[in-house]
C-alpha cells in the first residue's frame, strides 16, 4: 500500500517536471522568437496612409528584424500597450500618450512628425463650409444643418475620434449629445479606422474629420469627397512615439523598441519622412529634432 503511494507521488512528480521543463523551454522558445521580432501599435491613419510601407522595409534591414504592424485607433493601441503586447507605440494623441508615460507604461516619448486635419465631404457641400478656416465655424454650421447634412465619426476613442470630440467642445457643443441616439439620424458612429470610415462617409455623402496623409492616399478610391475645410491650428495633428516598459510585462521587446523609437528620430528617417508624398504632395512634417 504504502509502496503503492511512494510510485504515485514519483509518477505525480514526473508529470510535474515534465511540465514545468515544458513551459520553460515554450517561454525559451518565445523568447528567441521575438528576439528578432518588434510588435509595432500604430493608428489606422499612419497605415493607412502608406509612410510605413516606405520606412519599415529600412528598419528591418538595418537590425534584421521583422516588424508586425498592428494598426489600431490610438485609445486601442495605448490598451495594447498597458498589457505588454506591443514593443512600441506610433500614436497621435499627446496628451493620452503622456498620460501612458506618466502611469509607468511607457519608458518615454519622443515626437517623430505632424500633419494636420482637413474637414472633407460631399462637392455639393450642403453646410456651406468650404473655404472656412474656423473649425468652430464649420462644425456650428453642420450642426445647424443636420437636417440636410450628414456626419460620419469614426466612434472608436482613436487619436482622430478624441480631436473630433474636443473640436465639437470646441464649437460650443456637449459631445455627449452630439452622439446621443436622438441624432443618429445625421450624426453616425462607425467604431471604424480611417480608411473604413471615410469609404462610408462617401457613401453616405457625408462630412468626416480625417487626417489629411490618408485622404491623399486614398483620394482616388472616393467618388465626391473633397476637402473643405484646413489650415486652423486647432487641427495640428502630433505623432509620437513611445517604447513600452519591459519592467512591467517580460514579455516586451524593450530594446528592441528603443532601437526603433532613436532610429525613427534619426536625421536620416526624419528626412525620409519629410520627403514621403502622396500624389506628389508632402504628407508628414519630421519634428523630432525641432525644439
Amino acid at each position: 500500500m504504502v509502496k503503492g503511494i511512494k510510485n504515485n507521488w514519483k509518477k505525480t512528480g514526473a508529470v510535474i517536471i515534465a511540465i514545468v521543463l515544458l513551459v520553460a523551454g515554450m517561454i525559451t522558445w518565445r523568447y528567441i522568437e521575438r528576439e528578432d521580432e518588434l510588435l509595432l501599435a500604430t493608428t489606422t491613419s499612419t497605415y493607412d496612409s502608406g509612410l510605413l510601407d516606405e520606412i519599415i522595409p529600412h528598419f528591418e534591414k538595418e537590425f534584421d528584424v521583422r516588424v508586425k504592424v498592428m494598426a489600431l485607433g490610438t485609445g486601442q493601441a495605448l490598451e495594447l500597450g498597458k498589457r505588454g503586447d506591443a514593443d512600441v507605440l506610433l500614436v497621435h494623441a499627446p496628451e493620452l500618450e503622456m498620460e501612458f508615460v506618466k502611469d509607468g507604461y511607457g519608458e518615454y516619448r519622443y515626437e517623430v512628425m505632424y500633419n494636420e486635419y482637413v474637414v472633407v465631404g460631399p462637392e455639393e457641400d450642403p453646410a456651406g463650409i468650404n473655404g472656412l478656416e474656423n473649425t468652430n465655424e464649420s462644425f456650428q454650421r453642420i450642426y445647424n444643418n443636420q437636417s440636410s447634412v450628414n456626419f460620419c465619426s469614426r466612434g472608436d476613442d482613436s487619436g482622430t475620434h478624441t480631436k473630433e470630440k474636443a473640436l465639437w467642445e470646441k464649437a460650443g457643443f456637449d459631445y455627449g449629445d452630439i452622439d446621443s441616439e436622438k441624432h443618429s439620424s445625421w450624426y453616425k458612429s462607425l467604431g471604424q479606422g480611417m480608411g473604413d470610415t471615410l469609404r462610408v462617409a462617401d457613401e453616405e455623402d457625408a462630412y468626416v474629420l480625417t487626417d489629411e496623409a490618408t485622404y491623399l492616399s486614398m483620394e482616388d478610391e472616393l467618388d465626391d469627397m473633397k476637402i473643405h475645410v484646413q489650415g486652423d491650428t486647432n487641427l495640428f495633428n502630433q505623432y509620437g512615439v513611445i517604447p513600452v516598459n519591459g519592467t512591467m510585462h517580460s514579455g516586451v521587446n524593450q530594446g528592441l523598441a528603443e532601437d526603433f523609437a532613436d532610429w525613427i528620430t534619426s536625421d536620416d528617417i526624419q528626412n525620409m519622412i519629410d520627403e514621403y508624398t502622396v500624389h506628389g504632395k508632402e504628407s508628414f512634417d519630421a519634428n523630432a529634432y525641432e525644439e
